[in-house]
């Protein structure tokens, strides 16, 4: 004869009246609130809920519903290690943005590396405790703006820019323009209906570039 298969408790809401919740790593499980312990699912009866809560609780016997009910609301606006785990990693992923952002606006400034660490930190530093009313402490140490962070940000946001250009300058219509003694080169080109001019300070003179025709004034 087949063995008849093993009923599966479920968890009811009266049981909160004990002390438990159910498991958040397993539903058919019950947690005490009291003692995060968890019980197994055979354990999930009033009459064995109730006897955890005598033998390792008894100080809260004749505790009523309302009580469990904060115990409840407490447990679960404690942060979970993975929440914890999540909210530090996109804090710190917001910091490295921040810092990749504004050490472009660094190099379109033309300003110091420097600038960032004597003013702009500086900057946000006033703001947040004057503006915000906030400890900016835990802001600050996540953007990294030091004179050599800014120039290896920098550097490596322009380490393709060049082959990019010159990749693009194959397929569109540009004008260029040549200085003999130094071999410096200004391309003009149209793109989505703007106008953009670069510099290509290591251009080569036996590289191939198709020029289509010169653009006239924009």
């Amino acid at each position: 004869m087949a063995e008849s298969k093993k009923k599966c408790r479920q968890y009811s809401v009266d049981y909160l009246k004990f002390g438990f919740l159910p498991s958040t790593a397993d539903k058919r499980l019950s947690m005490c609130l009291l003692c995060n312990k968890v019980l197994s699912n055979d354990s999930m009866k009033p009459s064995k809920l109730e006897d955890h809560l005598r033998r390792c609780h008894p100080e809260k016997i004749g505790k009523d519903l309302k009580y469990f009910q904060t115990l409840k609301k407490k447990y679960e606006k404690s942060p979970t290690l993975n929440s914890m785990f999540s909210s530090t990693s996109q804090r710190n992923d917001d910091g490295l943005r921040v810092s990749y952002n504004i050490s472009l606006l660094i190099a379109k400034s033309g300003k110091p590396h420097t600038i960032g660490e004597e003013l702009i930190l500086p900057a946000i530093e006033e703001v947040l405790k004057t503006v915000l009313h906030k400890p900016p402490f835990d802001v600050l140490k996540r953007i990294p703006l030091s004179n050599n962070t800014v120039q290896r940000r920098i550097d490596e946001m322009s380490s393709d820019i060049e082959s990019f250009l010159c990749n693009y300058l194959q397929t569109t219509h540009f004008s260029i323009q040549l200085d003999e003694s130094t071999l410096p080169v200004w391309t003009a080109y149209v793109d989505d209906r703007s106008r953009f001019t670069q510099f290509l300070q290591n251009y080569k003179p036996n590289q191939s570039v198709e020029i289509h025709k010169k653009l006239s004034p924009i």
